[in-house]
């Protein structure tokens, strides 16, 4: 994106990935709720996230040891316009789907204007912004733009290629999840499954890359890759703790501290490690949606941050010891920086003064509790932000003038005890404003259902950023798709500013720039109150069984989509 690659042109391997490692094994791991469909390129269905990782083989792939960086895969080469204004990609001869036919460029165009037009909404706004596309010889194609933006030329290589002979005389958005499991070029073919039970995933023999792609060596060691799925995440650990699961990330601390002394344990064969990384942290907690007309007012927004007892509710379920999430790019130098904005930060904000929350530009931080059950303070200050926009306790009872009672409905998955118990927590402290919510449970097909159609008040909310945010920033928090059914922002968030912020972002010239307008962005999003942040995860906490292994040079985005299984390799023991 910016700069150089670090590796050189005859690079040979990733450096965080084993170019000596042995291939055969399993990983097995666990996922709770169900799943409907195994296509992850269409709008319809509940599929497996990993799906979309371990089949959907692009042109070019991303080191997870750059903030972003690309190296041919199916593609031989790039050549981009001296501004990004278009790219064009050659095809690698050797490429080929798992059936054995040939990846060509028809399949490539086909892939870009169907997922483009007919696929998952991931894909439209990258379309939306090609120009024009046209095959420019026996094995190249070129995209050129129609908007400034030098991600594009990045984001061209990340979009994966189907194979158009699949779906000859089938309408792809409604195609069965089931019936037409995606025929790709990936190491991996989705081999056995059961609906809402299990699917399982075996290492190509024949995969055209093998030898040929310097990125795929050392990796896609393990055999097979299964996926177990479980009603809930302590029939999920109960498994891992018999060995009918292999692989365990662990997200309490709490728990990685008390409950990760059974047997296999004890006995070595299942080991434990703790793994840094440098991404930021994002947000993870509790989103409210502004389409609602409770969560409107950012005085009602602000007035949740405060009853939301982070630090009462963080002693009793990790014992303290979790640090909070403080702004979207926490743990990062993207985050914005304490206090007024400054420098360009302030340059970049000040033309929307009058339409922003004055703490984008004066600085904003959450708030903290004294830590006990009761929050007087907080629970005062909430008081006040409500009475500001119109809400007052009558009767014990938080209601308007009309004497209409303020409550709202949060949705929530039946699968995630843990987030159920902090929402609980949470509904004691608004009973002291007088405020009931209704708490909903739905399975995981319900919810999608819910929060493709935003059809919640407040919902549990998950954002993972990367060190080179880009287009995808659209899709979390841009106004223009923000009311699209399916869409990534849940928040509803509609701003200018942040739409400003955005493309700065994506048109910078030098990483000084990048890096203000990102912070900018935070700023906005954070003084913005449109989620609860509860804890971050600045480490990844993993148990495995001790035949399963992985480099000692860990990439600077850490245990992420693309390091496990990817770089992961089974060797039984001497």
């Amino acid at each position: 994106m910016y700069g150089d690659p670090d590796l050189p042109p005859d690079f040979d391997h990733l450096p965080y990935a084993n170019p000596d490692a042995p291939r055969g094994g399993q990983l097995v791991t666990a996922n709770t709720g169900s799943f409907d469909s195994l296509n992850p390129f269409v709008q319809k269905g509940s599929v497996p996230w990993q799906v979309r990782f371990l089949t959907g083989e692009t042109l070019m792939a991303r080191s997870l040891d750059e903030p972003f960086s690309l190296y041919g895969l199916l593609a031989e080469s790039v050549e981009t316009g001296p501004n990004r204004e278009w790219v064009e990609f050659t095809l690698r001869p050797e490429a080929e789907f798992s059936d054995g036919s040939p990846v060509t460029v028809e399949d490539v165009m086909w892939s870009y204007e169907t997922l483009g037009t007919e696929g998952h909404g991931r894909y439209a706004g990258f379309w939306s912004k090609v120009d024009s596309m046209e095959q420019t010889g026996p094995r190249s194609v070129r995209f050129t733009f129609n908007t400034e933006d030098r991600e594009l030329a990045l984001l061209a290589g990340m979009r994966p290629i189907l194979q158009k002979a699949q779906y000859e005389g089938v309408d792809f958005a409604e195609t069965d999840g089931f019936e037409h499991i995606p025929i790709t070029s990936s190491p991996y073919m989705i081999t056995d499954y059961e609906q809402a039970r299990f699917v399982e995933f075996t290492r190509n023999p024949d995969y055209w890359g093998d030898g040929v792609v310097p990125f795929r060596n050392g990796t896609h060691n393990l055999d097979t890759v299964r996926i177990e799925y479980f009603g809930d995440a302590t029939a999920a650990f109960e498994a891992f703790k018999v060995g009918e699961v292999n692989f365990n990330r662990e997200f309490n601390v709490a728990k990685w501290d008390s409950q990760y002394d059974f047997a296999a344990v004890q006995s070595g064969d299942v080991v434990r490690n703790i793994l840094p990384h440098a991404r930021p942290s994002g947000m993870t907690g509790f989103v409210m949606n502004t389409r609602s007309p409770q969560f409107e007012d950012i005085r009602v927004r602000d007035a949740m941050l405060h009853a939301f007892n982070f630090e009462f509710i963080n002693d009793a379920l990790t014992g303290g010891v979790q640090p909070r999430i403080t702004s979207y790019f926490s743990n990062s130098p993207l985050a914005m920086q304490d206090g007024p904005a400054t420098g360009r930060v302030r340059e970049f904000l000040e033309p929307f003064a009058d339409q922003i929350p004055a703490a984008a530009l004066e600085g904003y931080a959450l708030p903290v509790s004294d830590g006990t059950e009761r929050n007087r303070d907080g629970i005062r200050a909430a008081l006040d932000l409500m009475e500001q926009a119109g809400w007052t306790v009558q009767d014990g009872i938080m209601a308007n003038a009309d004497g209409d009672p303020f409550t709202f409905e949060i949705v929530l998955e039946n699968n995630s005890t843990e987030n159920q118990t902090i929402i609980d927590m949470f509904v004691q402290s608004l009973a002291r404003l007088g405020i009931t919510p209704t708490v909903t449970l739905v399975d995981s097909a319900q919810y999608r259902e819910r929060t493709d159609a935003y059809e919640f008040d407040m919902t549990y909310f998950r954002r993972g950023l990367s060190l080179s945010p880009g287009n995808e920033q659209y899709l979390y928090w841009g106004s223009e798709n923000a009311d699209t059914p399916g869409g990534r922002n849940l928040m509803g968030v509609k701003s200018e500013a942040v739409d400003a912020m955005i493309d700065r972002l994506l048109t910078s010239q030098s990483q000084d720039d990048f890096r203000a307008a990102t912070r900018a962005l935070d700023r906005l999003l954070t003084s913005g109150r449109y989620a609860i942040p509860i804890y971050q995860w600045n480490i990844s906490r993993i148990a495995h069984d001790k035949r399963l292994h992985y480099p000692d040079t860990m990439p600077i985005f850490g245990d992420w989509p693309g390091w496990q299984p990817d770089v992961w390799w089974w060797e039984e023991q001497g």
